[in-house]
């Protein structure tokens, strides 16, 4: 099997996801797996030489100010032991999820993105716990994670799961069968975890659930987005509409960016219409649904290549705090303020700084936009799936109904989209400011990235759901007009007509839509 292969910086989106799949398995380079090394023994010489450190020699949260043991020098057992009992009841007393467990592959997303960051060198584990993380991907080990309780700032209550498992507790889906922890530990023989110094803070402290939530969704959106164009291409040929909004000198007179290649790919599906002859019933102007969708797709468009970028960045970047710097700048360094975060021994330098790395609001604003761009789409979406519905926009029979079809035609079929997009418009509400202080008012703040992120997911099966009414509208529309004349499609809505066809046959006399409303949704999200 094809191996992907870790080191901290380079992990590619797709990769991640085929990591995801268990289409590969992992592998750290030689450099990852020594950084991992120096970072664990900075941690432990600064903890030697006393300087305080979150999460080892002091508590966290509102108890950061509680210090738990002194190393006085060295390392000894019974300072060990105590940093062992401080880290297995921080896993345990961090374990505190709700709702369903995270789907196997989100869960595995979730360990692949941890693992990858560990790699940076900046998270200060015992090289045990990379090699584990390592060995539940590459063994299917998953453990079973709750999908619910993160505020954001990392996800400390959910990740912790993961922790629990690999000291052979909590529970995992092992090669398809839910086991004790113990016990997939034991079938894969792996050795059980020892937590010591900053593991514990570490396997929690990530917002890596958050994160495979949110790769999760812009993969989704990407698929909905590609077959964006076809779905309006065929409203527009339903439509008998004009092509004036999309073509170039009108769009150049505003250069936003994406539009003049959103409006491309629109005019690219359309190649070969019958909308590019003159046609004396076509109107001038169309509904502004239709007129304003490349701009809706494009700001979607650009909405999704953000939220890719800030991803990207995430899975290839530490979120801990602290962070664990080898041989950091010296900048500031004369303030004693700054100078007492810094380690030097004779093997190693470098500086372990409280930080706000946690922070995951970059991906939060990125993945609430992309929902926001969501909704104004699927609001065109009706808006156009009506003005097909309406004679005096098409010179169709209203409905879309066969004239000997006495029945109610697609009459009805707005209501439950009119619903779909009340619940879209739900969603698409900022998440993000809606945070209460916790931990003794020390944990004052949150993104809810993870709601943020599930949210988009329901947008996104939604409006495709949506689509999948437009597509019902469009392809009926197109079938009665060819009743009157052989009209050409364009190249590519052709083929995404006739393939759609062989799903969601003409409806000729009333049905239940139900199933074809499933079987386009379907359609949409496979079509390549």
């Amino acid at each position: 099997m094809k191996a992907i292969v870790l080191d901290g910086s380079s992990l590619t989106l797709e990769d991640a996801w085929l990591v995801a799949e268990e289409a590969v398995k992992v592998t750290i380079t030689d450099a990852a797996l020594k950084r991992v090394e120096r970072s664990y023994e900075l941690l432990m010489a600064g903890a030697v030489s006393g300087t305080p450190v979150y999460g080892l020699t002091v508590g966290v949260g509102l108890n950061k100010d509680q210090k738990l043991f002194d190393a006085s020098g060295e390392l000894s057992p019974e300072v060990l032991t105590a940093s062992e009992s401080f880290n297995r009841s921080m896993l345990r007393s961090h374990s505190a999820g709700a709702g369903a467990m995270m789907p196997d592959h989100l869960s595995r997303l979730s360990m692949v993105i941890r693992l990858n960051t560990l790699l940076q060198g900046q998270a200060a584990v015992q090289p045990a716990v990379v090699e584990l993380y390592k060995a539940f991907l590459n063994q299917g080990i998953s453990p079973l994670i709750p999908s619910r309780g993160s505020m954001g700032e990392a996800d400390i209550m959910l990740a912790s799961h993961i922790g629990l498992v690999m000291m052979g507790e909590w529970q995992a889906n092992y090669q398809g069968e839910t086991i004790s922890g113990e016990l997939a530990l034991q079938k894969s023989g792996l050795e059980k975890l020892t937590p010591i110094g900053k593991d514990g803070l570490a396997i929690l402290s990530t917002n890596s659930i958050s994160t495979a939530y949110a790769i999760a969704g812009a993969r989704n959106v990407r698929q909905t987005l590609d077959v964006s164009p076809l779905v309006f291409g065929l409203s527009l040929e339903g439509l008998n509409g004009n092509v004036a909004p999309i073509l170039p000198q009108p769009i150049s007179v505003r250069p936003f960016p994406l539009l003049k290649e959103t409006a491309e790919t629109m005019r690219d599906a359309l190649s070969g219409s019958y909308l590019w002859k003159l046609n004396d019933e076509r109107p001038l102007q169309d509904p502004l649904s239709y007129r304003t969708t490349v701009y809706t797709l494009s700001e979607a468009q650009r909405a999704l290549v953000d939220l890719e970028e800030m991803l990207t960045i995430q899975i290839n970047s530490s979120d801990d705090n602290p962070s664990i710097i080898e041989d950091a700048s010296e900048e500031y360094k004369e303030y004693d303020q700054i100078a007492q975060y810094f380690v030097e021994t004779e093997t190693i330098s470098g500086g372990i700084f409280p930080s706000a790395n946690f922070e995951s609001l970059p991906v939060a604003l990125a993945v609430q936009r992309l929902s926001l761009t969501l909704g104004h789409i699927s609001h065109n979406v009706i808006q156009r799936c009506l003005r097909l519905e309406e004679a005096e926009f098409t010179g169709l029979p209203r409905f879309l109904t066969v004239p000997e079809n006495k029945g109610h035609g697609f009459g009805s079929l707005h209501v439950p989209i009119v619903a779909l997009h009340g619940e879209i418009m739900s969603l698409a509400n900022p998440i993000s400011l809606n945070v209460q202080p916790v931990a003794g008012g020390v944990e004052d703040t949150g993104t809810n990235t993870l709601q943020a992120a599930q949210r988009l997911l329901e947008i996104n099966e939604s409006l495709n759901y949506i689509y999948g009414v437009e597509l019902m509208h469009a392809s009926q529309a197109i079938d009665l007009r060819m009743e009157e004349a052989a009209l050409p499609l364009g190249k590519a809505t052709k083929l995404f007509y006739q393939a759609y066809r062989e799903v969601v046959s003409f409806v000729k006399e009333d049905r239940i839509f139900t199933i074809d409303m499933e079987a386009s949704k379907g359609f949409l999200e496979s079509y390549k």
